[in-house]
């Protein structure tokens, strides 16, 4: 089979189509031949090895995991006998980050609950670009943004991969939702859900001074302080991704603001989980959200794809086409 392989940490230049193995499916593995694939944040840390302490989970010195890709979407080819969810001819979608990756390849073998079935309404490209980031978006916010009904919920990145689904999802839980992009990405943004949109490279954040119950900072260079004063008492900020120094100030000011005041600041990492795949499942065919692409690329076209993401200005996601 054709598959991306690497073999050291560097530029999306390392990357390289090439003819590996095809995969047989363990015991308890499904075997699934992949229509698409996703580009995140996650494969670009696995393909440069940075931030350096990455490289204790993907390998220290060279890369761990030789095929990047984490979302998959595709169609069942063969099942291990103890497989239960699944038989050849199923559709599904599924992150493999929390399993060997693997996912720019014409087929990859994975344990079952790694995926979930796709949903009937959306196609192969809309479903692999869904798990990673759609998940990310409903566990901060759900799980560590504790959401309600009725909340003030600002997006700080909005229109990201993350950005994207965050929007809907706060939407879907009845919230009101204010979305920060710059000017290129606001007519998307509200297209999507977003109540208000705050303009960055017009409007200067830092001085605004509405508050919110709950921020998801998905992108953006802001002090943790600016955050700070732009939430309500009790309000909680989750940091998902931005500039490395928000990150630092997050991981290590961060509970300290959270224990000295009531106003929270917390970090966030995503966790594949199956059962978040399919609560998405059911959002997408209910028709509450749906995936934004913004470009799509061949197989063979992954580093270019990589180039493109790695600039940082992707409204939504970036699709491989296998």
């Amino acid at each position: 089979m054709k598959a991306i392989v690497y073999n050291k940490y560097g530029p999306p230049d390392v990357l390289e189509l090439k003819e590996v193995e095809k995969p047989n499916s363990g015991d308890n593995e499904v075997l699934v031949k992949i229509h698409a694939a996703a580009v995140n944040y996650g494969n670009l840390v696995l393909l440069k090895g940075e931030p350096f302490l990455a490289r204790f989970a993907f390998g220290l010195l060279k890369p761990k995991y030789s095929i990047p890709g984490g979302d998959i979407a595709g169609r069942v080819e063969a099942v291990g006998p103890n497989v239960k969810q699944y038989q050849p001819g199923d559709d599904v979608f599924g992150d493999l980050s929390g399993c060997g990756w693997g996912g720019f390849a014409e087929y990859v073998s994975v344990p079952e609950n790694a995926l979930a079935p796709k949903p009937s309404n959306m196609s192969f490209e809309e479903a692999a670009a869904v798990p990673m980031a759609a998940v990310t978006a409903l566990q901060s916010l759900r799980d560590k943004g504790k959401i309600q009904p009725g909340q003030k919920v600002l997006i700080y990145g909005a229109s990201g991969g993350v950005g994207t689904f965050a929007i809907q999802i706060a939407k879907s839980f009845g919230t009101e939702v204010t979305a920060v992009c710059s000017t290129r990405n606001v007519e998307i943004v509200r297209s999507i859900g977003a109540d208000h949109v705050i303009d960055y490279t017009k409007e200067d954040f830092s001085k605004q001074t509405e508050q919110y119950d709950l921020i998801l900072g998905t992108n953006g260079f802001q002090s943790i302080s600016v955050f700070k004063r732009a939430l309500r008492p009790d309000g909680i900020f989750v940091h998902v991704g931005g500039s490395g120094a928000q990150m630092f100030q997050t991981m290590v000011l961060g509970p300290w603001i959270s224990m000295a005041g009531s106003r929270k600041m917390a970090s966030f990492l995503q966790r594949p989980n199956q059962k978040d795949l399919i609560f998405m499942k059911e959002l997408f065919e209910a028709g509450k959200v749906k995936p934004v692409i913004d470009r799509r690329y061949k197989l063979s076209e992954v580093p270019e794809a990589f180039k493109y993401f790695e600039e940082g200005h992707a409204q939504g996601k970036v699709v491989i086409i296998v």
